[in-house]
């Protein structure tokens, strides 16, 4: 009996040591992944520079392991889940660093259903591995909670209550950025949190620091100044400046947005040269007309949240660092946002959104259904399906013609929002021969087959403006890039400042041709500017909260977290006057107002006048 129990003990002794060292090493795998797979750097973080912030969430990976245990009733079933988890986990960080430079994010879980997406970021035997082993793993975890009903009562009494106690403990971890938080407090003795970066950020303070210090959060820290009275005095005073405006015209014309994916020229860098300019047509069109430059807030990604900017005209930069994706994190819990398609909802328009993929991404039914659109056109809606050649991706021309459409079928103005795809990643395979060969720093296929994507995106745009100059309703035009895509090596990057990976092209065109003349170069503008410069330069009645923007964009002509245009030059540091510095704070406090205050401006017509 003694030999019994000696050996009961050796083997919880052995269960223990084996749950500690797989913490220890998945927390290490997960750094490792973070830091490019360099295990130099990983063994000095974690036992060298920033052992504390290491061994805590060794701790809370060992609070996770034990929930998937208590679970499944079984300390090898929850074992061999969790190792899948974290081995997957570690991965799409890899790869999501890899091509847009920024870790995976708490919020990133949400796109786990997008299967189609994933397997064309990471290659067909990649994603058919991968998805093999998780549905192995989910069954036989699955199979074991099923067992585990059938364990001895006593057995279940400790299952349940350690379920019990480790769902507190998530719960309670999941709550890091409360200002209480005793596991935040304690990370606080040693982070050193970067909000600017992200990818700084979890490279300073850990994998599972990082992606803890962006679970939910506020959206907005409060102003210090902020009252109803406050925002009343801001409304005021810009509406009046709007309506005082006299030389508006009142004419209703169509209004088209096109966010085109990754749209950009690769010339633009440092160390990129090309036999001959595959955006030539696109220029034929931009240097007649008001064009320049568009900071995008990221590099190779961050389609919704430039988009988000566009449509709200609400910028990303004021938001806390952890509010990294508004479309999935903020807008459908909000009752109501104001926005371009609202604003023009008010004045009989039309709102049609088009995007040729699936509706699912990014949550973009739901917040076109909260923005306001009439109806939103997807991959299985849209009746112009044409692809160029073998690019999986339905073309920018086929889209175009499907604005078209909107504008012939209607006789109310409309607003039309179009999202591309047809230069989205990956960048090989989509085209027999190219035109375009570059000289450059790494990477040479890839910039070659996006040359030859942004040559078909360039003319597609061209001929489109050319039958828009036939349509008797004017008919106005805001086309942008929302990034650069992910494909220009680290050499590359050095060669030029980190502003120039964060520069597409954008430019306003009316049918009409009343913007001819305005085509100065060197405009520099930021997404959430769109809107109001659209009506100013093309003379429509602005709003007071475009009057505002207006305003301040004449001051701050851009600007994103780390990224700041003023008094033509960037900076890293946002250092204001006192004008420009009265300008951003009352920006703010209306933005503050409809994300996260009382909305006391919704009862305005700041909005809508």
């Amino acid at each position: 009996m003694k030999q019994g129990l000696q050996n009961k003990k050796v083997q919880y002794l052995l269960i223990t040591l084996g749950i500690i060292v797989l913490t220890i090493a998945s927390n290490l795998y997960l750094q490792w992944s973070q830091n490019g797979y360099e295990i130099d750097l990983v063994w000095k973080f974690a036992f060298s520079w920033h052992t504390e912030k290491f061994f805590l969430g060794c701790f809370i990976l060992l609070v996770f392991l034990l929930f998937l245990c208590c679970l499944a009733g079984s300390i090898m079933t929850g074992s061999l889940m969790y190792a899948v988890t974290i081995v997957v986990l570690g991965f799409a960080d890899y790869q999501k660093l890899f091509y847009r430079a920024e870790p995976v994010y708490p919020d990133d879980l949400k796109m786990i259903t997008e299967l189609g997406l994933m397997r064309e970021m990471i290659g067909d035997v990649p994603f058919f591995l991968i998805l093999i082993i998780t549905v192995v793993a989910i069954a036989f975890f699955c199979w074991g909670i099923y067992k585990s009903l059938f364990l001895p009562k006593k057995v279940q009494m400790i299952r349940v209550t350690g379920l019990i106690l480790t769902v507190g403990l998530l719960s309670y971890i999941s709550n890091f950025n409360s200002p209480n938080n005793l596991f935040r407090k304690e990370f606080d003795k040693t982070a050193s949190w970067i909000p600017y970066s992200q990818q700084m950020n979890y490279y300073n303070n850990g994998f599972i620091g990082g992606f803890l210090y962006n679970l939910k959060v506020d959206p907005m820290a409060k102003p210090k100044n902020y009252s109803k009275e406050k925002i009343a005095e801001i409304t005021k005073k810009y509406i009046v400046k709007s309506q005082g405006n006299q030389t508006v015209t009142s004419e209703k014309p169509n209004i088209i947005f096109i966010m085109s994916e990754s749209f950009s020229n690769p010339q633009n860098l440092n160390g990129v040269k090309a036999d001959k300019n595959p955006l030539a047509n696109y220029y034929d069109v931009a240097d007649k007309t008001y064009s320049g430059k568009m900071l995008s807030q990221n590099y190779g990604g961050g389609t919704a949240n430039i988009e988000f900017e566009a449509l709200t005209s609400f910028s990303m930069e004021l938001f806390n660092p952890q509010m990294t994706t508004p479309y999935t994190m903020l807008v459908p819990k909000m009752k109501e946002i104001p926005s371009i398609v609202s604003l023009l909802k008010e004045q009989d328009y039309q709102a049609t959104a088009i995007h040729p993929y699936n509706t699912s991404m990014y949550k973009r039914k739901d917040v076109y259904n909260k923005l306001g659109f009439d109806r939103f056109i997807d991959e299985t809606t849209i009746k112009y399906t044409s692809r160029t050649e073998y690019n999986p991706y339905i073309s920018d021309k086929s889209a175009y013609q499907e604005v078209l459409d909107r504008l012939e079928n209607e006789s109310n103005p409309q607003f039309v929002h179009l999202v591309t795809m047809q230069t989205h990643m990956p960048y090989s395979g989509k085209y027999v021969n190219l035109d375009y060969s570059s000289t450059s720093k790494g990477n040479k296929a890839s910039i070659d087959n996006f040359m030859q994507d942004v040559f078909y995106s360039s003319k597609a745009l061209k001929e489109f403006t050319e039958v828009l100059k036939k349509v008797n309703r004017r008919t106005l035009v805001v086309f942008w890039g929302d990034h650069l895509p992910g494909i220009y090596s680290d050499e590359i990057k050095k060669d030029n400042e980190e502003v120039s990976m964060h520069e597409t092209e954008f430019l306003i065109f009316d049918n009409q041709g009343k913007l001819e003349g305005q085509n100065k170069h060197d405009n520099i503008t930021s997404p959430f500017y769109f809107a109001p410069t659209l009506f100013k330069k093309s003379g429509l009645q602005t709003t007071g909260f475009y009057q505002l923007l207006s305003e301040l964009s004449t001051q701050v002509p851009a600007f994103e977290k780390g990224f700041y245009y003023k008094d033509n030059q960037w900076s890293k540091d946002l250092k204001l006057n006192k004008k420009q510095e009265e300008l951003y704070e009352e920006y703010r406090m209306i933005q503050y107002d409809i994300v996260a205050g009382e909305k006391y401006s919704l009862k305005t017509n700041f909005f809508k006048e």
